[in-house]
């Protein structure tokens, strides 16, 4: 039977009998707000810049400078922009196809949570993309080649975005800037002879990639079990009906799927939210290092536990050098910068290293007094060096090392310490990024909706079905916030639609289906082919 048979038969105006009118247009006062926003945003996030940098003392940049500054950090801001009117549709298709909030009215709901989400982000996901970076761009990030892999990896999933978005595809914007990452990591190993020693950190990539796979998957299963239980637990007939006409449904019906809703953009904001901040730390501390490469919000309070901290940590490292010479911190710095590119760790140079690394963090903070009076001159080094032992920590279990419980203890707390001065988000970053994808959410959302409410399934989207794909997008992606885990709505709340048609009976639309699936498979070669290509262009042009 075709598609056209089972969906209810379009009415006046080109849309399913019972589906949403989509065809309003936002209110010309509701434009002026939207721009008037936009633009105070972007006046905030120039005046915080310059505060800023006046604050720590970072002399005035050059105009091209600051013009390159200004121009990166947009295009972030504009990656939340695409990601929100992208992704966030997924968080809404089901209320305005359920009739449980008007199609505007929706938007601007989930806008609101997406703001407040990644308003309370806790951090944790914005360096997880950071990590896949070669080691040797991170580290000079500021360099020609450091500006060449920002543009490229952010255009790259920009384009990508754009072009599933213009065929309304659900692709995932967390998977477009993944396999951008990997193709700037690619493009540079490359480049700098395919020796291996400055590309991807697959192990990294391997956790990553994990739980890309894990999330169309576990929606799929979980939203279609779920859908079962509710229908064994819950003898509501009204509750696995389409609805009738556009009348809205009966208030709990209603308010269990605007609180789903709810759920889903703000845990989408507090995670997709993330990866923009991270590169745009990553912006901040290549142009203005003294401003942003230190945490120089921490508390004074800290220092002594960091003295301490970085103290035993080398004792660690020290008894695990052999009779291998503690060089100085410049040759320290080299030794754990190239064993960090080929993951060649565990040997007892490299621990000497990492034991003059820690005896250099702890003097100069014990020198200087606390890490926010670090001064100018010593800043770029001082965080090298933290940022150096913080991964060597973190990749040496991987390398072998079989740390006793006491020794795993005092790196842990050590690890903590060094990632919370060189890891952290300025509050007006995550204000600007929380305006851009609370933007960008009321913006072109309508081709993704529509995907997901008419065409997944042969018939239209049920109470019940709503609410049990939103309900598994809502606490997987909630998870994996909690344990820093780059996960995407769209993969999840899509898949979830699905599992709840396959699980109901309803039939699938398998044209969409695999259009959806290839998306899934074409994102990361793609984005991949993309961000190599346009990084060889812009290194030349840098």
């Amino acid at each position: 039977m075709s598609d056209s048979a089972v969906m209810p038969q379009p009415a006046a105006g080109g849309r399913p009998a019972s589906g949403p009118r989509l065809d309003h247009g936002m209110h010309l006062g509701g434009v002026v707000a939207f721009l008037a926003v936009l633009v105070a945003g972007l006046g905030y996030a120039v005046v915080s810049l310059i505060t800023d940098m006046n604050a720590a003392g970072e002399a005035p940049l050059a105009y091209g400078a600051f013009a390159l500054l200004g121009l990166a950090l947009l295009i972030a801001l504009a990656f939340e922009f695409v990601n929100g009117f992208h992704d966030t549709a997924n968080a809404v298709a089901t209320v305005i196809y359920t009739h449980s909030m008007p199609p505007l009215v929706a938007v601007v709901w989930s806008g609101f949570f997406n703001f407040l989400g990644v308003m309370l982000s806790s951090g944790a996901v914005a360096y997880a993309i950071v990590t896949l970076l070669p080691v040797e761009l991170i580290l000079h990030v500021g360099s020609g080649a450091g500006y060449a892999m920002i543009f490229a990896l952010l255009l790259a999933a920009i384009i990508w975005n754009l072009g599933t978005w213009a065929f309304g595809l659900p692709n995932s914007s967390s998977h477009a800037l993944i396999g951008s990452v990997l193709g700037v990591g690619l493009g540079n190993q490359l480049m700098s002879g395919g020796t291996g020693t400055a590309g991807v950190d697959w192990g990294q990539a391997l956790n990553v990639f994990k739980a890309l796979l894990f999330s169309p998957v576990c929606g799929f299963v979980l939203a279609a079990a779920l859908l079962l239980v509710l229908k064994f637990l819950v003898r509501r007939k009204d509750l696995y009906e389409a609805p009738k006409g556009e009348a809205p449904p009966p208030i709990w019906i209603r308010g269990m799927l605007i609180l789903t809703c709810t759920l889903v953009s703000f845990f989408h904001g507090g995670n997709d939210g993330q990866k923009g901040m991270g590169l745009i730390m990553l912006i901040l501390i290549g142009a203005a290092p003294t401003a942003y490469a230190l945490n120089r919000t921490m508390s004074d309070e800290t220092t002594p536990a960091f003295i301490e901290a970085s103290t035993s940590a080398s004792q660690v490292f020290a008894a695990r050098a052999a009779r291998a010479p503690q060089p100085d911190a410049v040759q320290a710095r080299r030794t754990v910068t190239e064993a960090l590119k080929t993951k060649n760790l565990n040997q007892p140079p490299v621990y000497a290293a990492l034991s003059a690394l820690a005896n250099d963090i702890a003097a100069s903070v014990k020198n200087y007094g606390a890490i926010r009076t670090v001064p100018a001159a010593q800043t770029e080094n001082m965080r090298s060096d933290m940022y150096l032992a913080a991964d060597a920590v973190r990749l040496l279990p991987g390398a072998g090392v079989d740390f006793s419980d006491p020794e795993k203890a005092t790196l842990k707390t050590y690890t903590g310490l060094l990632n919370n001065g060189t890891r952290y988000i300025p509050g007006w970053v995550k204000i600007c990024v929380a305006l851009a994808l609370g933007l960008g959410t009321m913006v072109g959302w309508k081709r993704i909706v529509v995907t997901v409410g008419e065409k997944i399934g042969k018939t239209h989207l049920t109470y019940a079905q709503g609410a049990s794909a939103e309900i598994v997008a809502a606490g997987t992606i909630g998870l994996a916030e909690l344990y820093g885990l780059p996960v995407s709505t769209t993969h999840i709340l899509s898949s979830g639609v699905a599992g709840t048609m396959a699980a109901n009976g309803s039939g699938l639309q398998m044209s969409t289906v695999r259009n959806m699936a290839l998306a899934w498979v074409l994102t990361l070669p793609a984005a991949i082919t993309l961000a190599a290509g346009l990084y060889f262009l812009l290194r030349h042009v840098f």
